[in-house]
């Protein structure tokens, strides 16, 4: 009588090991870009209490012009680090009649460097709502 074999052949275990390589390689790219994203979310949503100022004083004043951090309702630029979100962040600059522009910066660490998530108006109208743009290095690094 004849003994059965039993196992893998050295060619199953090769192409077992390779497709395991090819999975591999395209889940930690992603993965990667996946927790940059989760991490940079913290930097935007910083954003909303400087952009709801702008906005209070907008209608307040009927301008942006005096819309300055730590004035009229726009807190001031954040003084340190806290988080993900850099010192200085929340700077409120470019007032005009009708334009602002806020800027936020990510820490240089946990995978971010120093992206910078910016948001802006122009021709703000008395009565009308703002329309916010988005920019930034963020957006080439598509993570915000």
């Amino acid at each position: 009588m004849r003994k059965m074999q039993k196992g893998f052949t050295l060619i199953e275990l090769m192409i077992v090991v390779a497709i395991i390589g090819i999975l591999a390689a395209i889940a930690v790219p992603a993965y990667q870009t996946y927790t940059k994203k989760a991490k940079f979310t913290e930097v935007v949503s910083a954003a909303a209490p400087f952009k709801l100022g702008v906005e209070i004083c907008f209608q307040e004043q009927g301008t942006l012009a005096n819309c300055n951090n730590g004035s009229n309702g726009v807190p001031a630029a954040t003084t340190a680090a806290a988080g993900f979100v850099a010192s200085g962040s929340g700077a409120v600059s470019n007032l005009a009649a009708g334009s602002a522009t806020i800027t936020m910066t990510a820490v240089n660490s946990g995978g971010l460097a120093g992206e910078t998530y910016t948001i802006g108006t122009t021709g703000a109208t008395v009565g009308q709502p703002i329309i916010w743009t988005k920019g930034g290095t963020c957006v080439g690094a598509a993570i915000c």
